[in-house]
Formats: C-alpha cells, sequence, structure tokens
C-alpha cells in the first residue's frame, strides 16, 4: 500500500512538471510586442528601422532617410568658422596646377569635396555646373576637388578626366594628391562645401541645399543664400548644416 502512493505521487509530480514546462515553452514562442509580425503584414519599411541598417551606412540614398555627418566640427578638427584656409596646389583635370591664388580678384571660393561615384555626387553635379555658371562670374568660383583614394580605378584620375569631360565641368576638378588637403578642411562627406571670403575665412560649412534627391524640390539654397549674404557684407545664417552623402574613402595603405 505504501508503495502504491509513492507511485501514484510520483506520477502525480511528473504530470505536474509536465505541464509547467509546456506552458514556459508556449510562453517563450509567443512573439513580443518589440517583433511581433501579424498575417497579412507587410514587412517594415527600410525608412522606418531604428538603427543603422545591416553593413554600415548605405552608400546610396536611402530609402526613408539621408546619410548625414555624425560628428560635429569639433570632433572632425578641420576648420571652423572664421577659419582662415591654407592655400593648396593641386592638379587639375586638364594638367594645370590650380590654387586658391589663381582666381584673380575673386570674392570668394565654393570649395567642394566631391567625386566620381558617390550617388549624392552625381545628383548634385548639375547644381555645380549651374553654381559656377551663375557665380563664378560674379567673383565665386567653384573648385571640386576629390579626396577619395586614387587606389580605386573608378575615382583615379584617368576616371576624373572621363567623369568632368562626360558631364562638361565648367569648374576646376582636382586631385587630393595624398588626401592631405580634405582633412585639413574636415571633409567627410561628398559632397561637402566650404565657402571661403576673398581673405580665405570660412563663412559656411555644409550641404548645398535641403534637398539632394530632387532639385525641383529645393526650398533652402544653403550655399547661394550664404553668397548673397556675403554680397551684402552680412554673415551667413545659417553658417553651418550637416553634409549630407558618401562618407571620404581614405587610402587604407
Amino acid at each position: 500500500m505504501k508503495k502504491i502512493s509513492i507511485l501514484i505521487a510520483i506520477i502525480g509530480l511528473s504530470a505536474s512538471v509536465l505541464v509547467s514546462c509546456k506552458n514556459e515553452s508556449k510562453t517563450s514562442e509567443e512573439p513580443t510586442a518589440e517583433n511581433q509580425k501579424h498575417k497579412g503584414e507587410r514587412p517594415p519599411h527600410e525608412g522606418d528601422r531604428k538603427g543603422p541598417p545591416h553593413g554600415g551606412e548605405r552608400k546610396g540614398p536611402p530609402r526613408g532617410g539621408l546619410p548625414e555627418q555624425t560628428k560635429t566640427l569639433e570632433e572632425i578638427g578641420g576648420y571652423a568658422i572664421g577659419d582662415v584656409a591654407t592655400d593648396f596646389n593641386l592638379k587639375n583635370v586638364d594638367g594645370s596646377m590650380v590654387s586658391l591664388d589663381s582666381f584673380e580678384n575673386a570674392k570668394g571660393y565654393i570649395v567642394t569635396f566631391t567625386c566620381n561615384e558617390c550617388p549624392f555626387s552625381v545628383l548634385y553635379e548639375d547644381r555645380l555646373i549651374a553654381l559656377n555658371n551663375e557665380y563664378a562670374p560674379k567673383g565665386y568660383p567653384v573648385i571640386a576637388i576629390n579626396p577619395n583614394s586614387p587606389a580605386n580605378e573608378k575615382e583615379g584620375y584617368a576616371a576624373m578626366q572621363k567623369r568632368s569631360e562626360e558631364k562638361g565641368f565648367t569648374f576646376p576638378y582636382l586631385v587630393d594628391e595624398g588626401q592631405k588637403i580634405y582633412p585639413q578642411y574636415g571633409a567627410v562627406r561628398t559632397p561637402h562645401v566650404f565657402l571661403l571670403d576673398a581673405e580665405r575665412k570660412v563663412q559656411y560649412i555644409g550641404t548645398i541645399d535641403d534637398n539632394s534627391k530632387s532639385p525641383e524640390d529645393v526650398k533652402v539654397n544653403y550655399v547661394k543664400d550664404a553668397i548673397e549674404a556675403l554680397e551684402k557684407g552680412e554673415k551667413p545664417s545659417p553658417n553651418f548644416t550637416k553634409a549630407i552623402g558618401c562618407p571620404v574613402k581614405a587610402d587604407k595603405a
């Protein structure tokens, strides 16, 4: 009789453990509020992602967001507003050497770090041509510099020459030989604009306008507004915006 009682107790305990484990398994398999997916519901859009996409920043214009610079001017360590830019002497796609001093009677300089392949740079090529055509005659020439490593053949000198010819650049397109100039300026994206005045003081740093994807939908032309302010003897406002584009590709060697 005692053995039967013990046997019944063991059976009851086993059944209890089995039910408990089953309930625990069921609970762990239930989707949480964060990752629950309902039947028939489409997966979230790439732009809804709270963090950066897998693999780092997207190299092209992503859906639902733009790759802005993440560091402050202080963290970057380049020029700040009011700093005097050091002159350079870089090779142009036509073989000539170009410096800031090459432009006589300049009232300012639209120094723009750009490249061949970045989709954002490509989107802004026509706007850079238009900027130069409008403001170079007024004393504010566009000076484009490719900061990327020439180790990438698509960013090298021959590729720059080809791109300049294909697009009909009306401004110099210079090689940052040894990648020494872009760190001085603090360029971190392509494109990245540094507007200098006649004394080569930095007056504006950032992006060209407020809509990289669609020139027709631009509402604020930051560079144009900054130049117009200088023409009136005023300080640009804003004088800083976050650059939007692809990260500058440094030579790993």
